[in-house]
């Protein structure tokens, strides 16, 4: 009997929300902010314009401004991202957000608590094994291997360091899709 599974079953992680923000208000002690329903503000001076994304604080309701783009020429914008500033579009809300180099030239990071589900079929533990299952990221939801494969296999996270073999480090945290095999139970 071959060693090498014969099942793959594709798993998906996908975020049901915008994440919230770590970033520290300046109107009273919380440090998460939420970016609402996501508003631009675009401010013209002559021929060159400033792009904030405006983030709420959930404690106080106080209202921040993130920098998109600081006095940046109008004609070196594309004029389909800037129709996108104006309509407020919710994708380039997404698209910005999640930019790594946006959060950190704005000092925030995202806290994707309730913030993401894994998209699975039913459990198959009792089926023919072993089983290959690769995962998928549809954001960068980090999430720690170890953690989403026990949430989705329902086992325990010690069972899954014994039963789980995974072509990355399972106690690290990724964003990247990777595959692992469910071995059988002793």
């Amino acid at each position: 009997m071959s060693s090498q599974p014969h099942t793959v079953l594709p798993w998906v992680v996908r975020r049901t929300r915008l994440p919230l923000l770590s970033l520290r208000c300046v109107g009273c002690p919380s440090e998460s902010a939420t970016t609402g329903e996501g508003r631009f503000r675009v401010n013209a001076n002559g021929k060159l314009l400033d792009v904030w994304l405006l983030v709420r604080c959930v404690s106080c309701d106080r209202t921040s401004k993130l920098t998109v783009h600081e006095r940046t020429p109008v004609r070196s914008l594309d004029p389909a991202e800037l129709g996108g500033y104006y309509a407020n579009d919710p994708e380039l809300v997404a698209s910005r957000l999640l930019d790594p180099l946006f959060a950190r030239r704005n000092r925030f990071t995202l806290d994707w608590k309730g913030a993401w589900r894994l998209d699975a079929p039913p459990a198959w533990l009792d089926g023919a094994m072993p089983v290959q299952v690769a995962v998928r990221f549809e954001d960068p939801v980090p999430v720690r291997p170890e953690r989403l494969i026990a949430q989705g296999l329902g086992l325990s996270r010690n069972e899954v360091l014994r039963r789980v073999k995974c072509d990355s480090p399972l106690r690290r945290t990724t964003s990247a899709g990777f595959t692992f095999t469910v071995m059988p139970g002793d």
